[in-house]
This record gives structure tokens, C-alpha cells and sequence, in this order.
């Protein structure tokens, strides 16, 4: 079907949205390796990943600039134009969160105890998961933008924003028993790693928040139509 925001408002800004939901969910993957690398306490991958990060959130941000830059010279948009900015800014904020755990782990060469690995590699698994339903949302919204916003495809993306609340839950948690196993490691293990440890549940559960958070506003987008 041709676009109707094309034809009624020029070219569409959600093909970008999409790409800078692509681009973000690219700097959550990299926690991955760069989790790994901190088990294998291999700190110069650490540093390397680091500046590979730092690459992927530029360009996240170069994206979000050009939508903003779009929407802010068009006096027509088919949502409201507060709410998706409300929803990049949340989308900006996973990414700048995923570089702030990057540069986090350049800090001081932690190593992680072998009892709250396998914790912490679910943990950010979970992570991943909620990352990668708000990626599927934001994808099946620009398809229903296209299409007037209406019949199924909304309640569909409506169930999927559901399922990412859902996940969310899922990752707080296991947020929870992840810091019950770490405290249980007191007296066994530097408290400063300790702390580092915390610090770093903290910063990989804020990621799934904000996650959440641009959900919210894809769902306002929605309803108000």
C-alpha cells in the first residue's frame, strides 16, 4: 500500500525512527561482548569495544538529529510531535546508558566472581530481550503509520508494547536475585567489587527502563488516533 504520509506530508520520518531504533539496539548487542570480555578479564577488547560503542552511539545521535531536524521544519505530522520526541529521547537514552556501562568497565580492571557470571550473562540476556521488543515495536509502527493506524495491526502492536512491559518485569526480577548473590558474596569478595557489581545491575536495568519508557509512547502514539 502507498504510504498516506507520504502522499499527505512529504517523506515519512519513520523509516529513520526505525533506523535509529536499529542503531540503538546495535549499542545494547555490544554489551554482549563487552560483558564477556570483562569475565575473560580481557581489558584491552574492553577498551576496543569501548571506542566501538562510543562509534555506534555518535551515530545514533547523528540519526536522531536529522529526524528532529525533520519534524521540526513539517507542521503536519499524523501524531502528536511532543510524543515522538518523548519517544527518541527515551530511544537515546538506552544508547548513551550503554555507552556509560562501556565506559564504566574501562574504569578499574574488575574481575567478576565465577558464582555471579551465569547470573549476570542471563541477566543481560533478559536485557536483550526487552531491547529487542521495543526494536520489533518501533518496526511494526512505522508499518502501521503507513497504513492510517488502525484494525488489527494496532492491537497487535499494542499486545507486542504489552509483552515488552512484561519483559521488563521479567528483568527487574531478575535484577533482584542477581543482587541477592552478590551481597551473598560479602565477606568473600572485595567490597568495591561488590559495589562494581551493583553498580553495574543498576545500569543494565535502567537500559531495560528506558526500554519500557519508549514503549509507553508508542502506545500514546497509538491510542490517540
Amino acid at each position: 500500500m502507498k504510504s498516506l504520509i507520504g502522499d499527505l506530508f512529504g517523506k515519512s520520518p519513520f523509516g529513520p525512527i526505525v533506523e535509529h531504533s536499529k542503531k540503538v539496539h546495535e549499542c545494547v548487542e555490544l554489551l554482549w561482548p563487552l560483558l564477556e570480555a570483562l569475565i575473560q578479564e580481557d581489558y584491552d577488547t574492553i577498551h576496543r569495544l569501548h571506542s566501538k560503542m562510543s562509534r555506534l552511539e555518535h551515530e545514533a545521535d547523528l540519526i536522531k538529529h536529522d529526524i528532529r531536524s525533520f519534524i521540526s521544519q513539517r507542521y503536519f505530522l499524523p501524531v502528536d510531535r511532543s510524543d515522538l520526541v518523548n519517544f527518541l529521547a527515551r530511544q537515546e537514552k538506552i544508547a548513551d546508558l550503554a555507552e556509560d556501562f562501556a565506559v564504566v568497565l574501562t574504569l578499574r580492571r574488575t574481575t567478576v566472581h565465577v558464582e555471579i557470571q551465569d547470573l549476570f550473562l542471563c541477566y543481560l540476556n533478559q536485557v536483550f530481550q526487552v531491547s529487542g521488543t521495543l526494536l520489533t515495536a518501533a518496526v511494526e509502527f512505522k508499518n502501521l503509520a503507513e497504513t492510517a493506524f488502525g484494525g488489527a495491526e494496532a492491537r497487535s502492536i499494542l499486545k507486542l508494547i504489552e509483552n515488552l512491559g512484561e519483559e521488563e518485569w521479567k528483568t527487574d526480577k531478575m535484577s533482584r536475585k542477581l543482587s541477592r548473590a552478590i551481597y551473598s558474596l560479602e565477606g568473600r569478595e572485595d567490597i568495591l567489587n561488590i559495589l562494581f557489581y551493583e553498580k553495574m545491575v543498576i545500569m543494565l536495568g535502567s537500559i531495560a527502563n528506558q526500554a519500557e519508557n519508549a514503549g509507553d509512547y508508542l502506545r500514546v502514539m497509538i491510542e490517540k488516533r
